[in-house]
């Protein structure tokens, strides 16, 4: 499969009174055709201000800062004025926003809402946008689509908001889909149709996937390919099973080992010790040092490199550098 999107480098960082915020420290990643990657990590590590960093939302932020590339097909979207990305983003790479109520123009109709990409990109005429919208509604497995696009966001529940902007998100057959916490705050039952829903659209139109998630249960579910991040950086990267089944990070094995087992009846859930750093006050170090059981003294003055672990695995820990130089 060939490559789709490919990160190199990127670094995303904006002004604090403090200091300088490095919210996405040197991350490189890259998805292929027809292929679901996930990024997980906990809030605050960069995941989505990786995936707002390619949809170009930062572009014109008065003190943004971005470097390195971000290749779509070849081009830099980095390179792109604003008009070349307005063509991008919405046709080729669409995105769903965490938040659907807060993502939704409270005062327009879902069929008007759906029809501005359509008549944006697409060109078609107010009566092939409507229908078309009608057909995307029922497409996400919403039914009465007729009556659905005359209601406004306050009338739906979280669910089928959600749908909605999926709906929205694929309406021009995007090459490319973002999904930001897209099952966040939704029951499990509707978390599952929501994963469902996606799969099933990937498969019939041969798109790709980024989705940001927390939720391991949702990356088991649906990822091909893993990425793992930690204050900024990517710690460990590989397929979906190879990681599940043998982590190799210790930050890794962390976020496992604090997911729920069923039938597992412990007097509490395992959780990592310590705190997420403080971005402003990083120092040249493993920045994962003061919170890992295997901490040694190389990893409080010198910082780890990505590297080969594992077939298709990658990690950033000098666990494995020390295992190397005494292999």
């Amino acid at each position: 499969m060939s490559i789709l999107l490919k990160i190199d480098r990127l670094v995303t960082q904006f002004p604090a009174e403090e200091g300088v915020i490095k919210a996405v420290d040197g991350v490189s990643l890259r998805v292929l055709q027809g292929e679901t990657v996930c990024i997980v990590g906990e809030s605050g590590c960069g995941k989505s201000v990786t995936a707002l960093s390619v949809m170009g939302l930062f572009q014109g932020i008065a003190g943004a800062d971005i470097r390195g590339s971000i290749l779509f097909e070849d081009r830099d979207l980095l390179a792109l004025s604003r008009h070349e990305l307005r063509a991008v983003r919405g046709n080729e790479i669409a995105m769903i926003f965490q938040e659907p109520m807060s993502s939704l123009n409270p005062v327009l109709t879902i069929g008007e809402q759906l029809m501005e990409p359509l008549l944006e990109h697409l060109k078609l005429s107010k009566k092939e946008a409507r229908k078309k919208a009608v057909e995307l509604i029922e497409q996400v497995g919403i039914s009465r689509p007729e009556q659905i696009v005359k209601c406004y966001p306050h009338e739906l529940s979280g669910g089928m908001l959600q749908r909605v902007m999926i709906a929205m998100a694929i309406s021009c057959r995007p090459k490319l889909l973002i999904a930001d916490e897209p099952t966040t705050a939704l029951d499990v039952t509707i978390q599952a149709q929501i994963l469902d829903t996606l799969r099933r659209i990937k498969e019939e139109s041969g798109m790709s996937i980024l989705l940001i998630t927390h939720d391991l249960g949702v990356v088991a579910e649906i990822a091909d390919y893993v990425v793992v991040m930690y204050a900024g950086k990517v710690v460990e990267e590989g397929e979906v099973t190879r990681l599940f089944e043998a982590p190799k990070h210790p930050y890794t094995r962390g976020l496992l080992r604090s997911k729920p087992v069923l039938g597992q009846r412990e007097e509490s859930l395992y959780s990592i010790p310590g705190q997420v750093p403080d971005l402003l006050a990083l120092s040249p170090s493993c920045y994962f040092y003061d919170r890992c059981e295997h901490g040694m003294e190389i990893c409080r003055h010198r910082e780890p490199a990505l590297g080969e672990v594992g077939e298709r695995q990658r990690a950033a820990c000098w666990l494995y550098e020390e295992a190397k130089a005494h292999a």
